[in-house]
């Protein structure tokens, strides 16, 4: 078992046991309800698939595949066991799902994933559509390779069924705000925590692990919203680079596109240090964009941030956690904190089934409508549990899953 199924699968019976259920119903939750494991081939090869399909109490499986070369069978039951949780978090009606190809993308010509892509469709399309499981992408996935995977399965279906998919490219019915939404939706919960604290004006400072995707939106996005907040720092798989006078991330050489730290202005006279120094450096918050495990046991102990951020999924480890935790480090936990996403493809599923095209400001608002009122509720469950916000939001899950 890796070290993401053990983490979440502790993390469910420590507040499945608060609430009062015994192991039998706990150990039937933790069992996904489908695995669909099976072979995708691609010029002339064949590639290990999944798709686990873990709970479809609340609503259809939803959740993300990624097409990477260390995707596992219990990763990937890992995910679908957090989106379970996460939708469940957050009061959407949808279930838990996920799926992965143990695959590099950098070694396939674009023929060849397109290849890869379809016979990944074809391959469930008894198993999934608008009603019973709706992918997204997830790493090394994106619009073009959904809207291959859509129009394979509405070939095998032979029928249109455009809610089947979401993270769809716009012409091929994706929505408004998609490409931004988990980090759009780190911003508004870290800034409901903010609200709550009268720390919305305060000049306080951030230190960003990812900036990709994510962590490019989540803070461009914070910058507009919180000006008084300063980004002092920011990492990627090869360096940090602090800069104490502040990163204006739309300063850039290349602003047609996210950039890459590298070109962004701010960063030109910054101090390089290694990556994994972003953990410990000085900073009110520190917000992990990148991959799991990032705040281990190991590690922990330099932590100085007084708030944790988790933008990806599973970056603090549950003994890491514990350890913050009796320092009085706040973790705003991955199932709200980055449900975004997930959020934002709820509302593309449902524009693509009342056939609706909605504008990016009614996408952004009905974004917040939805985490504000989680995230308000995760916090008074932990103060009046005298919990923290993550076994909050895990009790608010499995009361809507098991109850």
């Amino acid at each position: 078992m890796n070290s993401m199924l053990a983490t979440a699968q502790a993390a469910i019976r420590v507040a499945a046991k608060d609430l009062g259920y015994d192991d039998a119903v706990i150990d039937k939750f933790l069992e996904p309800e489908r695995i669909h494991a099976f072979e995708v081939k691609a010029g002339g090869k064949a590639y290990p698939a999944f798709r686990v399909q873990h709970s479809s109490k609340l609503g259809s499986y939803k959740g993300g595949i990624r097409f990477h070369s260390n995707v596992s069978l219990d990763e990937v039951q890992a995910l679908a066991t957090l989106m379970s949780i996460k939708t469940a978090a957050v009061n959407l009606p949808l279930g838990g799902g996920k799926g992965g190809v143990i695959v590099d993308p950098k070694q396939l010509t674009r023929a060849e994933l397109e290849e890869l892509a379809r016979g990944y469709a074809r391959h469930l399309t008894p198993h999934i559509g608008s009603g019973k499981d709706i992918p997204a992408p997830d790493v090394n996935t994106n619009s073009e390779i959904m809207d291959w995977m859509l129009d394979e399965f509405e070939k095998e279906l032979g029928e249109a069924d455009p809610g089947a998919f979401t993270g769809k490219s716009m012409h091929k019915g994706g929505s408004e705000g998609r490409e931004a939404a988990t980090g759009r939706g780190g911003v508004v919960v870290l800034g409901e925590y903010l609200k709550a604290r009268h720390l919305t004006n305060k000049p306080l400072t951030v230190a960003l692990q990812g900036f990709g995707n994510v962590g490019f939106f989540f803070a461009e996005i914070l910058q507009k919203e919180y000006p008084a907040i300063r980004l002092v720092a920011i990492a990627n798989s090869k360096h940090t680079w602090l800069q104490p006078k502040g990163i204006d991330v739309t300063k850039t050489t290349v602003p047609a596109r996210a950039p890459r730290p590298e070109e962004l202005e701010d960063l030109k006279d910054a101090k390089v240090l290694p990556s994994d120094e972003i953990i410990a450096l000085k900073a009110d918050i520190l917000v992990l964009a990148a991959l799991e495990d990032a705040v281990t046991a190991r590690n922990a102990g330099s932590v100085k941030a007084g708030v944790i951020v988790e933008l990806a999924n599973g970056p603090v480890t549950k003994d890491a956690a514990k350890q913050l935790y009796k320092r009085n480090i706040v973790i705003l936990p991955d199932i709200i904190a980055n449900a975004g996403g997930v959020t934002v493809s709820y509302l593309e599923w449902q524009q693509n089934v009342a056939g609706e095209q909605w504008d990016e400001k009614r996408v952004n608002d009905t974004l917040a409508a939805i985490l504000i009122p989680s995230t308000r509720t995760m916090f008074e469950r932990a103060k009046a549990q005298n919990i923290s916000y993550k076994q909050a939001a895990f009790e608010l899950a499995l009361g809507r899953l098991l109850g």
